[in-house]
């Protein structure tokens, strides 16, 4: 009898921005799979929190505070989860930041926060978790880009050129072909309209958002945090071992409609 296709038992993954929003979603989803959690974010008591669910859920987590736009800070994580957990199996790179102003008013500092928060942090967190998968036989690599990656939008340039960078990264020599000889898989996620805190503060800044949203989205609703879960678990598992390279859209249809 082969391996269920989507059992995560005995794997261990680290989940950026994990502590809240699509990263809670996801690691959720992981932890209810099998897999042992570490959940990595800036903010303790948020992370410790999301331990505290996962582990009333029957998960293993731990809490890692790291800035991920940092390389020290990224080894130092990576050393620490196989050293707690035993081995690296799976990364959720979800880390992300916005700040919402058309280009003409963003500063080079605030560009350079939103560039190395969503996608840096993803280089960084991928190049060293590398060996560990390849060590362990391999593993899965799970970038979260946005809708973002395929639109534009006048308020938020800089978290859009991530998002697009993410789809790119992805799929480049330097993760999904130059990879696959480890048997380590990389694909992209891209959540559309998911009712987070991030996106709460972008309806109130926005004005006519909620009602767009609604109108344009085939499901005629907002997504919901477990509706990452599935995604996540599928592209974390031996049920997507043929699968890389690609970005799959979570967004209820939003994508479609012209």
């Amino acid at each position: 009898m082969g391996t269920p296709l989507f059992d995560l038992t005995g794997k261990v993954a680290i989940v950026t921005g994990g502590n809240g929003g699509i990263g809670l979603g996801m690691a959720r989803g992981l932890a209810d799979a099998g897999a042992a959690i570490a959940v990595v974010g800036r903010n303790a008591a948020k992370s410790a929190a999301a331990v505290a669910e996962l582990e009333q859920r029957g998960g293993k987590a731990i809490a890692v505070a790291a800035d991920v736009a940092d390389g020290k800070a990224v080894a130092d994580l990576v050393a620490r989860v196989k050293d707690e957990l035993g081995r690296i199996d799976i990364l959720v790179n979800n880390a992300g930041i916005n700040i919402r102003k058309p280009p003409d008013a963003l500063d080079i500092g605030e560009w350079d926060s939103v560039i190395a928060t969503n996608l840096t942090s993803a280089f960084l967190c991928s190049q060293a978790a590398h060996p560990a998968m390849k060590e362990a036989g391999g593993g899965k690599i799970i970038n979260i880009g946005s809708m973002m990656s395929i639109f534009g939008a006048s308020f938020a340039p800089a978290y859009a050129a991530s998002k697009g960078g993410i789809v790119q990264f992805t799929r480049s020599c330097s993760c999904a072909c130059a990879w696959a000889a480890d048997n380590i898989q990389v694909n992209a996620i891209l959540p559309g309209w998911i009712d987070t805190d991030l996106t709460r503060r972008g309806r109130n800044e926005i004005a006519g958002l909620h009602e767009r949203v609604l109108a344009r989205t085939p499901a005629a609703r907002w997504g919901d945090i477990g509706d990452l879960s599935g995604i996540a678990v599928f592209l974390a598992s031996p049920a997507s071992d043929f699968i890389t390279g690609t970005a799959i859209p979570v967004d209820g249809g939003y994508s479609i409609m012209g």
